[in-house]
This record gives C-alpha cells, sequence and structure tokens, in this order.
C-alpha cells in the first residue's frame, strides 16, 4: 500500500504553522487596538473604525483554527482534521467569490454608503465645541499634506470652523498652480480619496487573487494527503 508522503506532510505542516502564526499576529494586534485606552481615544466611536478591529478579531480568531487544524492533520495523519480544514478553507474561497460578486454588482450601494459616511464626517468638521477637535485637527493634517480642501464641497464644509484652521491655505509654491485658486486649496479631499482607492485597487485585487491561489494550493494539498492517509 502506497504511504503517506513526507514532503507533502511537512510543506503542509510548515505552511499551516505560518498561518498560524498570522493569525496569532492579527488576533493580538487587534485586541491590543480594542483594549488599549490611547487607541480608542484615537479612534472615533461613531467612524466604524472598532467595527472594522472587531472583525480583524474574528479573521484572527478564524485563521487560526485553520493553521491549527492543518499542522495537527497533517502530523497526526488525522483525516478528520484534515477535512475540517479542507472544508473550512472551502467556505473561506467561497465567501470571498461571492463578496467580489456582491462588490460589483452593489457598487452603486457602496458608493453610497462612502457618500453618507463623508456627509457625517463633513458635519464634524463644522462643529465648534471640543467634540470633535481631535477629528478636525487630523483631517486639518491630511488636507495639507495631499493639497485639498473640505470633503465634499470645499471650504464650506468647515463652516464657522475654518476660522480655526488654514488648511485650505496654499502653500507658498502652490500658488499659481492648477490645485490653487484665490490663494485656496480647490479640490475637495473626497477626490484624493476616491482616487487613493482606485489607484490602489490593482494592489488589493492582486491580493485577493493571491490568497485564491493559495487557498487553492491549499485544498489541494490538504485533499491530496487526506486521499494518501485513506489509501495507506
Amino acid at each position: 500500500m502506497a504511504g503517506v508522503s513526507s514532503c507533502m506532510k511537512y510543506s503542509m505542516f510548515i505552511f499551516n504553522f505560518l498561518f498560524w502564526m498570522c493569525g496569532c499576529a492579527i488576533l493580538a494586534a487587534s485586541i491590543y487596538m480594542r483594549v488599549n485606552k490611547d487607541a480608542q481615544e484615537s479612534f472615533n466611536k461613531d467612524s466604524g473604525m472598532f467595527a472594522g478591529i472587531d472583525l480583524l478579531i474574528a479573521v484572527g480568531a478564524i485563521i487560526m483554527v485553520m493553521g491549527f487544524l492543518g499542522c495537527c492533520g497533517a502530523m497526526k495523519e488525522s483525516q478528520c482534521m484534515l477535512l475540517l480544514f479542507f472544508i473550512g478553507l472551502l467556505i473561506i474561497l467561497l465567501l470571498q467569490i461571492v463578496a467580489g460578486i456582491l462588490g460589483g454588482v452593489y457598487k452603486s450601494k457602496v458608493d453610497e454608503i462612502v457618500n453618507k459616511t463623508l456627509t457625517e464626517e463633513a458635519q464634524m468638521l463644522q462643529d465648534t465645541t471640543e467634540k470633535n477637535k481631535d477629528f478636525q485637527a487630523t483631517f486639518h493634517k491630511f488636507e495639507q499634506v495631499n493639497k485639498c480642501c473640505g470633503l465634499l464641497k470645499g471650504e464650506s464644509d468647515w463652516g464657522s470652523a475654518i476660522s480655526k484652521y488654514s488648511g485650505c491655505q496654499c502653500d507658498t509654491q502652490d500658488v499659481g498652480t492648477s490645485v490653487c485658486k484665490d490663494n485656496k486649496y480647490t479640490t475637495p479631499c473626497r477626490e484624493v480619496i476616491m482616487e487613493f482607492f482606485k489607484n490602489n485597487m490593482i494592489i488589493v485585487m492582486g491580493i485577493a487573487f493571491g490568497l485564491a491561489f493559495i487557498e487553492v494550493l491549499g485544498l489541494v494539498f490538504s485533499m491530496s494527503l487526506y486521499c494518501q492517509i485513506q489509501r495507506k
């Protein structure tokens, strides 16, 4: 009877051990950001950042479980663990495909959500109380770096709070250029943000395809090892 390939067995173990370590790192970093007081003060509770951190905690935990199943399944030659690993990885791959399809189908909804979020943050710029001063100061720096003004409509997004900041004032080297008019930046920062996402979409797609390729390899190796153990 054919035996189990040692090369495939240890390759599967090493791959999943690294996978497990990545899960540990993601989980530890996300939990730290969730409980650390300084991090909590940095994030605005209404900005959705905590929801993203909670998602990272879930992702880290899932990766840890998957890595554990893959490692133990390979070393102990456990068909049960390898089958659970295969099913879990297949579900993740299918969810990625569904998410990609839904992202394309509901692109207009995504744009609507982004616009709604930016509108809410534009209202935070007009607040002259101490409540949103940290957000305003951070956004002021963003304006200076990216040579833009306001979020949606430009300077008017600041309302009366514009007197506290000079983010819309052009730097000396930008006076007379296309980004500066009447000594003020005219491009709303929404355009800068959307341009950033468009420019980095290729990178995101590359990462997504890379992960899908790795997951397919994981499926092939786990099922091959499962079949070898069954024939043993």
